[in-house]
């Protein structure tokens, strides 16, 4: 991806910020909101934004205002100060290069993006990672004693790490900013968290689940920490994020590459990850490390097998339940491999190698010794079967 510095004009201050674009078109620009004293160039957030150039999603990512490359003083900022400075970064990329249609937040800067959703008419998706589901938690895991709330600055100790707060920001944390808006919200959103997350309890994520209107998502992030600083869990987390993302940006364009039936594969500027989308469903395809990828999903024959196992199981449960045989389910085992043209009895090659599918069927059900003879014929009928044992032809042709 190209990452390009940008400054613009914050709440109170000038904010400095990422401009991660990827190669070619941009679908839909996305805002990524970083967590409490991290940054914009976090592992996490350069991962997220990778993921999402992948899929022609554009990114901006910026410090808030006392932090990293960004003016003023951290002590003299709040989470207000936060919401305004999301709505003015919103600004800049609707005045530069369009509106943020997907909004992308990490544990404090979850619940940001949360707050200013409503604020922001052009954001079709939110996704939290790690995040509370009020900015009183925050107060809290500060420990901040009340007797203390009226001194500048207050020292106080959150994951180990030492440093000061303003009570401006204590206060304003101990308003109601994110549970209100939340049962407001009226867009698609996608809470991701893990289940041993020792700075953010996933009951906060249970809180932000539980409020929210439908269409909502959870994704558990099994064994990651706080701050994803695990790479495979911070890849992960990008990748899931960013099909999701995927599905409710640029819809126009979408539906224009794949009507029904059609299968749109696209690959990113690095890599091998690849984002399968089809006319409602979206999966993602990658190659194993061993030969260069990032292993985030089922390589391509991988996916060939899978399509001849589902279209042969698909095809038993229609034809049993046309006779009302008892079929109560079906399970098929497939591998991959080459075998000597001249091993093979019924083949039409005569010479070198060619390609070997075994399929091992197994049926489950009270079915007769004929029932079960007739199903394993039908198991060689199935479309894909028929297709990948016939004559096919494939045009390629630019798309330019």
């Amino acid at each position: 991806m190209a990452s390009q510095r940008v400054t613009f004009p914050g709440e109170s201050v000038e904010l400095v910020g990422r401009l991660d674009r990827p190669t070619g078109q941009v679908r839909a620009w996305a805002l990524f909101a970083h967590c409490f004293t991290c940054g914009k160039d976090l592992k996490a957030a350069r991962n997220i934004a990778r993921e999402l150039n992948r899929r022609q999603i554009g990114v901006l990512r910026f410090d808030f205002t006392g932090l990293g490359e960004s003016e003023g003083d951290f002590l003299d900022s709040d989470f207000t100060t936060n919401l305004g400075d999301l709505e003015q970064a919103a600004a800049f990329l609707r005045e530069h290069h369009a509106a943020p249609q997907i909004l992308v937040g990490h544990s404090l800067g979850g619940a940001a993006v949360l707050a200013v959703a409503n604020r922001l008419p052009e954001v079709r998706a939110i996704a939290t990672i790690g995040a509370p589901a009020s900015t009183k938690h925050l107060a809290e895991k500060l420990g901040a004693p009340p007797e203390r709330a009226d001194e500048e600055p207050v020292p106080v100790s959150l994951a180990g790490k030492d440093f000061h707060v303003g009570n401006r920001l204590l206060n304003d944390l101990a308003d109601d900013h994110v549970e209100r808006e939340i049962k407001l919200l009226r867009r698609s959103l996608l809470v991701m968290h893990s289940p041993i997350d020792e700075i953010v309890s996933v009951e906060e994520a249970r809180g932000i689940f539980e409020s929210a209107k439908h269409p909502k998502s959870f994704v558990s992030l099994d064994n990651a920490d706080h701050l994803l600083t695990r790479e495979d869990d911070a890849r992960y987390a990008a990748a899931v994020l960013a099909a999701w993302a995927s599905r409710y940006v640029d819809e126009e364009t979408q539906e224009e590459s794949t009507l029904p039936g059609d299968v749109v594969v696209e690959i990113g500027t690095r890599g091998f990850t690849s984002s399968v989308t089809t006319a409602e469903h979206q999966i993602v395809a990658d190659e194993p490390r061993s030969v260069g990828g990032d292993d985030l999903g089922p390589n391509p024959y991988e996916l060939l097998l899978a399509s001849l196992g589902a279209c042969t199981v698909m095809t038993l449960r229609m034809y049993a339940r046309r006779k009302q045989w008892p079929l109560e389910s079906a399970k098929v085992t497939l591998r991959h491999g080459r075998m000597h043209a001249k091993d093979c009895e019924d083949c039409v090659s005569e010479t070198g190698q060619i390609d070997r599918i075994d399929l091992e069927l197994s049926m489950e059900g009270p079915l007769d010794a004929e029932q079960r003879a007739r199903l394993l014929e039908i198991a060689h009928r199935c479309p894909v079967h028929r297709t990948l044992t016939s004559e096919t032809k494939i045009y390629v042709e630019s798309g330019d």
